[in-house]
């Protein structure tokens, strides 16, 4: 189940979401190589991805994680490392992960970008991003796992817009083996299913987490949870009920 796009016109050009978006590719470009250069990859995770454990000073110095192909982090106390829940948030693992990623920013970042106005929405997603990461380590603190991606941060935007947009219809792309179908759902039903999923995903976890080397679903988590409590301080009213307004002329049988 993929989004692909939604019914809710913008009223300005979403500069920071492009922004971010640019520097998120930039990032994966020329630092981490486009994935095609594996030390340049596994460097860039090592060094700049949040590793809880380094953060806490629960993992053990010294300790190495393998990362494939002869290759391993790790774990040091150099002084990056507290830089690390920002630097995180740029970085990816694979072509799918910062695709992936991409695709949800694109469909619903511009949308609260045109919420809440461009500063607002650029403090926003760094606080959303802090908080998804805060999320992992609180819930693995002695992790030597690192952590990279801007899922966090996009979770946000996602409870966000759960908050502003609950009724605006989001066209999904479902594949079901040979069955490609393009349906459009209330963004509720959406955003709560993806929720779900990340919670269910979460929880077989919690008792070996370290374990776990795959997504930080808890991460994704806190950051939608972030974006839910944290989006009223932000909004632009008068901006949303503009848009609210707007949306009902362009698409008037929609609620």
């Amino acid at each position: 189940m993929i989004p692909l796009s939604d019914d809710n016109p913008t009223l300005r050009t979403p500069v920071v979401t492009y922004l971010l978006l640019a520097a998120i590719g930039a990032t994966w470009v020329f630092v981490q190589g486009a994935g095609l250069n594996s030390l340049a990859l596994v460097s860039s995770v090592c060094n700049l991805g949040l590793v809880p454990g380094e953060l806490t000073g629960l993992a053990p110095l010294g300790l190495r994680v393998p990362l494939g192909q002869g290759l391993a982090c790790v774990v040091d106390n150099e002084a990056i490392n507290r830089f690390t829940p920002v630097t995180s948030m740029f970085l990816h693992g694979s072509w799918g992960h910062i695709l992936g990623n991409c695709l949800f920013f694109w469909v619903f970042g511009n949308n609260v970008e045109d919420s809440m106005g461009r500063l607002r929405f650029l403090i926003f997603y760094l606080v959303c991003g802090l908080a998804a990461a805060a999320a992992q380590v609180v819930m693995d603190p002695g992790s030597p796992i690192p952590m990279v991606g801007a899922s966090g941060a996009i979770s946000g935007i996602m409870g966000a817009y759960l908050i502003l947009y609950p009724r605006v219809r989001v066209n999904m792309l479902f594949i079901i083996f040979i069955i490609i179908r393009i349906i459009p759902l209330p963004a509720w039903a959406v955003l709560l299913w993806w929720f779900g999923v990340q919670i269910l995903t979460g929880l077989p976890q919690l008792n070996q987490l370290e374990s776990q080397g795959g997504v930080a679903v808890w991460a994704h988590v806190g950051g939608f949870i972030a974006g839910v409590v944290l989006i009223k301080l932000f909004e632009n009213r008068a901006l949303t009920s503009q848009r609210t307004g707007w949306r009902h002329r362009l698409h008037p049988d929609h609620p």
